[in-house]
């Protein structure tokens, strides 16, 4: 059962239990409109309650059944609100902890609205590309107000029942209970109070106006188009509430669900639908079962105190862990620290931080330059220069120092962490936690399993990450792991481009219009083009065949590493991030064209975005073939939380399925035709082939 059914001296009380949300799927619908119907046909009811089990009212649609045909199966929820709202008998929401989505649509169907204090209300569906589509947009602003429902229908962001219950005039809440624990004990109360009540009131005969009207929805208009240009919903959304104040409720209820399924069918809305639960995926691992037992983690110890170390030590430190940094020198541990300080105090500065929670977090602090000061710690992330003879001296030294069952986890982004495991007598307890720069702002976490990584390892660090605020996705042991082995291909396609005739700024304007948030020559003078130098001479050694663009090394050989060097693909002005076109580096990749024989061509954008994703995807398909990632989702997670992909195209793995993975294998075929590119990486994944031939899509 997904709805109980009970009476309370003449009060029928429904609650809903569906864990963990009590989503509103078909079973939990129909529960709704027999204990409805039961409390009707029962002359011994006076009243009907309707509240949730558990940690929430409801947070809306069931979203085991998104994108099925038993979502709109009958009662849908369109039929579960008119029933609700036609009760002969009145029908008291008694809401508490989380009232989302179908949820408030749900309580605002209601006759009567009990709430908890503490509750969080929202209507999210604009962040899955669509509105509210169960008369969310219509009663809304019926209740709260036109402008205060329309803020929140195009954010999406949840807000406090008491501050909804603060706004002049509402109606959403016919009272707010200030213990939650007596929530059941109020709204059966109240039901006895209105229980007489015949002239039941119902939200959609109130009015909805607004005193500017036009005006104010098309500047609502002008400036969701302007915060959200590439999304449709947003604007949608104000066309639907501007309906509520234009047409009769059942005509606006009309223009919403014409709105809502218009929106349905957007590659917009399938691609953050498809993200929404890509996300979600990401978090489970296939052989290790949700229930498998986890490692205490009381305190952390990071080794390094640069930009990586101190990025780590405050995601920790802002979830309230203990955390001692250790540096080989004074000077280094000083200065780390004194840049972790600085950033809480920029955000005082700000106002997103209290100076008294500050002074707890940074309290939580400790620095030594003693390995010995590391043997009570759960958990060590060694951030270290990207060396392996260097991982191999701090991992020898923390199997000697650390206690047995601690957690030794490396932050290498590309180092191959078998080997890494080997340097200790305990690899079952090694693991890779590679954050993204800066470490306290990014939220993806790329965890490492190596060969020998025990199965709690991984369930604890999984279970740590949603503690920092991570996204974890695990990757397997290969070059670059998931995400720098894919931006390896992008790169070089990259230089191949300008091989051929494009520029550094016409590549990079190119996939910022696709979407980027940064386009391949920015981003590499952001990082520092000496990384991707350093890799390629470790290409040269260990894959002699594998080719590049010599502009990259020559960009480097003129001491040219980008904004921390004043110059790099672009020239920078002193303190200021704006790239400025070089005509040196212009020079440059002429003069390396003639160099190497080679004619330039005008190269298209459609060309350059379509070189740079579809990289990404055949190396992604690789991947998940080889099995270094469990599902071709994952690697939508990695590019959109780590690598700036559009969120609003789904990654470049969902991006490929959109545009038809047999379209994607003609364009690579084109690719592999072109002498200036590397025919044999064009030659399409193996799982890419399978998938086209039989019809089917990356999942």
């Amino acid at each position: 059962m997904t709805a109980e059914y009970k009476v309370h001296d003449g009060v029928a009380v429904i609650t809903l239990n569906n864990p963990p949300v009590n989503g509103l799927g078909y079973a939990t619908r129909k529960a709704i409109v027999s204990g409805i119907e039961q409390a009707n046909a029962d002359d011994t009811v006076s009243a009907i309650v309707i509240t949730g089990a558990g940690k929430a009212f409801s947070g809306g649609a069931d979203i085991t059944e998104f994108g099925k045909d038993i979502a709109f199966r009958e009662p849908n929820l369109h039929g579960v609100i008119e029933i609700v709202e036609n009760s002969p008998k009145p029908v008291v929401a008694a809401m508490h902890s989380v009232v989302m989505g179908g949820g408030l649509e749900l309580a605002l169907a209601c006759h009567y609205r009990v709430v908890a204090a503490g509750t969080k209300v929202a209507l999210p569906e604009v962040k899955l590309g669509l509105l509210p589509g169960a008369g969310g947009t219509q009663r809304l602003p019926r209740v709260i107000g036109v402008e205060a429902a329309l803020n929140m229908i195009v954010s999406g962001e949840t807000v406090d029942a008491q501050l909804l219950a603060s706004l002049p005039g509402q109606k959403l809440f016919d009272e707010v209970v200030d213990d939650p624990a007596s929530l059941a004990d109020e709204a059966l109360a109240f039901a006895r109070s209105v229980a007489r009540v015949t002239d039941l009131p119902r939200v959609r005969d109130l009015p909805a106006k607004h005193p500017q009207g036009e005006a104010f929805f098309q500047f609502a208009r002008n400036t969701a188009g302007a915060v959200a240009k590439n999304l449709p919903a947003p604007i949608k959304c104000v066309d639907a509430v501007e309906a509520a104040t234009t047409l009769p409720f059942a005509q606006g209820l009309a223009r919403e669900r014409e709105l809502f399924i218009q929106l349905m069918g957007t590659p917009e809305s399938r691609a953050l639908r498809h993200f929404f639960f890509a996300e979600r995926a990401a978090s489970k691992i296939d052989d290790v079962p949700p229930d498998t037992p986890q490692r205490e983690i009381r305190k952390v110890g990071i080794i390094g105190a640069g930009t990586m170390g101190g990025g780590i030590a405050m995601n920790f430190l802002n979830a309230g862990f203990p955390v001692v940094i250790l540096e080989t020198k004074q000077e280094a541990l000083e200065r780390g620290v004194g840049v972790i300080r600085k950033n809480y105090e920029d955000r005082i500065k700000k106002g997103k931080l209290k100076q008294e929670k500050y002074e707890q977090t940074i309290a939580l602090l400790s620095t030594t330059l003693d390995y010995q000061d590391l043997q009570d710690v759960d958990l060590v992330i060694e951030a270290v220069f990207e060396d392996i003879g260097v991982k191999e001296q701090v991992f020898r030294k923390l199997d000697e120092v650390v206690k047995p069952g601690a957690i030794l986890a490396s932050n290498t982004s590309t180092l191959d962490l078998n080997r890494i495991a080997s340097f200790t007598q305990r690899p079952q307890d090694v693991v890779g936690m590679h954050f993204f720069s800066p470490a306290n702002v990014m939220k993806l976490l790329e965890v490492v399993r190596g060969a020998q990584t025990a199965k709690d390892v991984l369930a604890t660090v999984m279970a740590l990450a949603k503690k920092i605020r991570k996204v974890a996705v695990v990757a397997g042991v290969t070059d670059g792991f998931i995400g720098n082995r894919m931006i390896e291909q992008y790169a070089r396609q990259a230089g191949f481009l300008l091989d051929e005739g494009a520029t550094p700024q016409q590549v990079d304007k190119a996939i910022e219009n696709f979407g980027f948030a940064m386009g391949p020559f920015r981003m590499g003078d952001l990082a520092g083009n000496d990384i991707g130098w350093a890799i390629r001479k470790r290409r040269a050694v260990e894959q002699p065949d594998l080719r590049y663009s010599r502009t990259a090394d020559l960009l480097c050989e003129k001491g040219r590493f980008g904004q921390k060097t004043g110059a790099g693909w672009y020239d920078y002005a002193p303190g200021k991030r704006d790239p400025i076109v070089s005509q040196e580096v212009l020079d440059m990749i002429e003069q390396h064209r003639k160099d190497a024989g080679i004619t330039p061509r005008r190269i298209s954008d459609e060309e350059i975005v379509q070189r740079l994703v579809f990289s990404l995807v055949n190396e992604g398909a690789r991947i998940v073939e080889e099995g270094f990632a469990q599902r071709a989702s994952d690697i939508d997670v990695v590019y959109i939380y780590g690598y700036g992909f559009p969120f609003w195209r789904g990654g470049p793995m969902h991006y490929a399925n959109e545009v038809g993975l047999f379209s994607v294998i003609e364009a690579m075929k084109r690719f592999a035709r072109n002498p200036l590119d590397d025919a044999a990486f064009w030659q399409p994944a193996s799982l890419l082939r399978q998938l086209a031939a039989e019809g089917k899509q990356f999942q």
